[in-house]
């Protein structure tokens, strides 16, 4: 069964209303908003308005608390970001102060000609050079491809290969090299220097080392680098003593 409705009392009994059988009637919620949209359509069109406001209003309070949230982010991405730059630019700044790929340093330290041969406007000797490589770098120089050549007036007559290995970081390696020139005559350059009368006729010849190979810098970066040394020996015909040299 259903829970007859309560009819409304006080001063709301204007509500109240008569059927045509003459048996009293009373108005729902339902129908009470219906009367009022009938009877007053200002009142409902002011109604439905306000209603239609009052979401907007909480959208808009919920914007209002949103701004400081964002305003704080925005803030912790701008500092992030100026933090990284800073970090970048620290790290170029050592890498290209302390950890920058240097050349190796060479230096000749002796020449030397143990056996010395001339015969018939030809000689033939033995070549000796002793040297210093200096790695200046904070990582392991690594030389795969080295080598000495002994020129006489440009042309190439005496070469030898530097065998591969390694140089720890800020290390000095002693090296020296000794190979045999094979005959070649003394007319290929110009006609030989005189030297000082006690010494007789002196003939010049370049002596020239690469060496080459890579730099490996904190583990990460490998460089390629290179070294080179020219040398100009000056040396006596009559008996191929060294009379100098000059780098």
């Amino acid at each position: 069964m259903s829970t007859p409705r309560q009819k409304i009392t006080g001063k709301e009994n204007w509500i109240e209303g008569k059927k045509t059988n003459n048996q009293s009637f009373s108005y729902g919620p339902t129908h009470l908003l219906r009367h009022c949209q009938s009877m007053c359509p200002w009142a409902w069109v002011m109604f439905h308005f306000a209603t239609s406001i009052h979401p907007s209003s909480h959208s808009n309070t919920e914007r209002a608390m949103a701004k400081p949230e964002n305003r704080t982010n925005l803030a912790s991405c701008f500092v992030a970001t100026v933090f990284l730059i800073f970090l970048l630019i620290v790290v170029f700044i050592v890498y290209f102060t302390v950890f920058k790929p240097q050349y190796p340093k060479i230096a000749v330290s002796a020449i030397q000609i143990p056996s010395f041969s001339a015969t018939n406007g030809t000689v033939n000797f033995t070549f000796s050079q002793y040297a210093s490589v200096r790695n200046p770098n904070r990582g392991t120089f690594s030389h795969y491809d080295s080598s000495l050549q002994l020129l006489y007036y440009g042309r190439q007559v005496g070469f030898m290969f530097v065998p591969a290995g390694k140089i720890a970081a800020g290390r000095t390696q002693y090296m020296a090299a000794t190979f045999t020139v094979q005959s070649f005559p003394l007319g290929l350059g110009p006609t030989s220097v005189d030297g000082p009368s006690s010494v007789g006729p002196t003939m010049e010849m370049e002596s020239r080392i690469e060496m080459a190979g890579r730099v490996r810098v904190l583990h990460l970066f490998s460089h390629h680098v290179e070294a080179k040394a020219q040398c100009r020996v000056a040396i006596a015909i009559n008996d191929g003593s060294v009379l100098g040299f000059r780098c």
